[in-house]
C-alpha cells in the first residue's frame, strides 16, 4: 500500500463519515417537526 492508496482510503473515511452525520442531522430535524417537541422527547416525560 502506498501514499496514494491512503489518501484514498482516508478521503472515503471523511466522505462517509460527513454522510452519516448529514443524515443524521436531517432524521432528526424531521423527527422533531412531526411532534411538535424534541425527539427524545416520550410520553414518558409528561410524569413531572
Amino acid at each position: 500500500m502506498n501514499s496514494r492508496d491512503l489518501m484514498f482510503l482516508v478521503m472515503i473515511g471523511i466522505i462517509s463519515t460527513t454522510l452519516v452525520v448529514v443524515i443524521v442531522q436531517w432524521v432528526r430535524s424531521r423527527r422533531g417537526r412531526h411532534n411538535g417537541g424534541n425527539w427524545w422527547e416520550g410520553p414518558w416525560d409528561d410524569q413531572r
